[in-house]
């Protein structure tokens, strides 16, 4: 039998707010293989980006079980990278330092592999140029390759390309995905995007309203590279968006108290 690389079981999260006690999460169960491409795809507060800051150890304030690796999740680590919408780069520093972080490019081996990860995000001749020289979403790339030169065991991306064009979306997804197919490197991908969620992955999980709990699972099947042209994409994504749908009118049922 094989055990997953992250099992959740009975997930509960709960915050005080002002006007009381917020119910986030509730009996999240899920299991996720290495190497799996998870997008998740949920309405706006049901509690997506929470449940991938619990991944990442950034918050331990919950009940249930989040294990990776066979290990209990409780904090950061190095065995976790993690991915915000903006580039969070450090401005002072180039490109190649930048992805290097607090390790040092005198080291060879270091050198030697952030070099393999330029080559990889594809920002060979940017080496040592600065965050305010380059382009949204090339600094996401410098992003996604400092988090890779840790060799994270699950890369945790929260809605990395929203705040890009849809060229330069498009663009990144397929980055992203050469990223994955080269390294293999588990990614849970939370996006608004249904097209999006679709194009990425191997299941998208679509999640209902606060308190946020999981509608349902959708593998796909499709065979990559993906073309959002064919039948079996437009296939997919309808039944995604169908179950999308529904969630965002049980929503409007339930905001009108009918």
């Amino acid at each position: 039998m094989i055990m997953p690389l992250l099992k959740i079981h009975q997930l509960d999260k709960r915050f005080q707010t002002d006007k009381g006690v917020t119910h986030a999460l509730k009996d999240i169960h899920l299991s996720i293989e290495k190497g799996e491409f998870i997008t998740i795809i949920g309405p706006s507060g049901c509690g997506k980006s929470t449940l991938l800051k619990i991944i990442a150890g950034l918050d331990a304030d919950y009940n249930g079980q989040v294990g990776l690796d066979k290990k209990q999740v409780t904090g950061p680590s190095v065995d976790k990278g993690f991915i915000f919408q903006e580039p969070r780069l450090f401005p002072w520093l180039s490109v190649e330092k930048n992805i290097a972080a607090n390790y040092s490019l005198k080291d060879k081996n270091i050198k030697e592999k952030v070099n393999e990860l330029i080559k990889l995000v594809r920002l060979e001749g940017f080496e040592t140029s600065y965050p305010k020289e380059l382009s949204g979403g090339m600094a996401q790339r410098v992003a996604i390759a400092r988090a890779l030169l840790r060799n994270p065991k699950v890369l945790l991306l929260d809605e990395p390309f929203g705040a890009l064009d849809a060229f330069t979306r498009s663009h990144m997804q397929e980055v992203l995905l050469d990223i994955w197919q080269e390294n293999r490197t588990t990614m849970i991908f939370v996006t608004h995007d249904v097209d999006e969620a679709v194009y990425l992955a191997n299941r998208v999980i679509i999640m209902n309203a606060r308190p946020g709990s999981i509608r349902k699972i959708v593998k796909i099947d499709s065979p990559y590279p993906r073309k959002k042209s064919t039948k079996s994409f437009q296939e997919y994504r309808h039944l995604v968006l169908n179950e999308f749908e529904k969630v965002e009118e049980l929503e409007l049922i339930n905001s009108a108290g009918i």
